[in-house]
């Protein structure tokens, strides 16, 4: 086992699974006749961007011990993702997805097994004390026994006063029983400090009839100190303690490939946080990876140079800065 002085900065809990993502660009996977083989899992998609971001992470989700369950192992451990704390487990099989390759949001199905089976007696509180955030998504809190896995890390990182992070992808397809679903996610919240809902999880979750900023004090009112609230091409909304602060607008990328933005978006703006940064900075910055992720045909580069990132922002600032003053 890993030893507890190499520090974490970030823990991502929940599904990892292998994404058979389809080689037809297609919204609908009727469309789509040939698959590609991927690493998948919103959770294990972070924790390689931190590291490819120069953050040290890891994983705690449960595979199969076959074929597909080694070959997530081995593209975490190519990553330089921790896997101490993945449990591979003979009694069951890796949950596979089928997705399909698109710029907007991708149709999906998928077949479930051992993501789900994750247990709270196999959290980790050695590894909950190493890192400096823990992370999850809905998609985990859809099914027990990984509910209560989560929500008890979660309970435990608030209780060290590590940042919680909570991913509302929120879908109905995933999780059909919505009023059990408000329930686990309110339990859920009373531990996070941070949350990036977009604009269709909200929808998802509250109904299409609110306004952005009703959407955000919602989340709120879950228990969120920060959310940041990402409306696509209308940019990104910044509230702190109850209170708006910043609107970060999107800038015109083509779009080659949308897949895993939203996971680059968090990984940026997670090391960014760590990294000390005001919350518009890090959103900032985790612009930059994303406009990167969208103008990139697969996944991003094994390695992202950090400070190259913060270079690029701060020309970007000060270019904005000066087509204001001349506006």
């Amino acid at each position: 086992m890993a030893r507890e002085t190499e520090l974490l900065d970030v823990l991502t809990i929940g599904e990892m699974v292998v994404d058979f993502i389809s080689v037809e660009k297609t919204d609908t996977l009727s469309n789509a006749s040939t698959f590609e083989r991927h690493l998948g899992g919103s959770p294990a998609n972070i924790a390689v961007y931190v590291s490819k971001l120069g953050g040290a992470s890891a994983v705690i989700a449960k595979t199969g011990i076959g074929a597909f369950g080694q070959f997530l192992k081995s593209e975490l451990q190519r990553h330089g993702v921790t896997t101490d704390y993945l449990i591979m487990d003979h009694r069951t099989h890796t949950t596979v997805i089928f997705v399909s390759s698109t710029a907007a949001t991708p149709d999906f199905e998928e077949f479930r097994s051992g993501d789900y089976l994750l247990g709270p007696e196999e959290i980790s509180q050695e590894a909950i004390s190493r890192t400096k955030v823990v992370h999850a998504s809905t998609f985990a809190l859809s099914l027990e026994p990984c509910r209560s896995a989560v929500i008890g890390a979660f309970r435990m990182a608030h209780e060290m006063g590590k940042l919680v992070s909570l991913d509302p992808n929120y879908s109905r397809r995933v999780w059909p029983d919505q009023k059990e679903a408000m329930g686990v996610i309110r339990e859920a919240y009373r531990y996070v400090d941070v949350t990036k809902p977009s604009a269709d999880d909200a929808r998802r979750i509250f109904g299409p009839d609110y306004q952005p900023e009703q959407y955000i004090e919602m989340f709120h009112d879950l228990g969120a100190e920060a959310v940041v609230f990402t409306m696509g091409k209308d940019g990104n909304l910044i509230s702190e303690n109850g209170h708006i602060t910043d609107h970060v607008p999107a800038r015109p990328v083509e779009v080659v490939d949308a897949t895993g933005a939203g996971d680059a978006f968090w990984a940026g703006f997670l090391v960014a946080t760590l990294d000390g940064n005001s919350t518009e900075r890090s959103v900032l910055f985790a612009r930059e990876i994303v406009e990167r992720k969208l103008t990139t045909k697969g996944p991003l580069p094994s390695e992202i140079d950090r400070e190259e990132i913060y270079s690029r922002l701060e020309e970007s600032q000060a270019g904005e800065k000066e087509v204001g003053r001349r506006g």
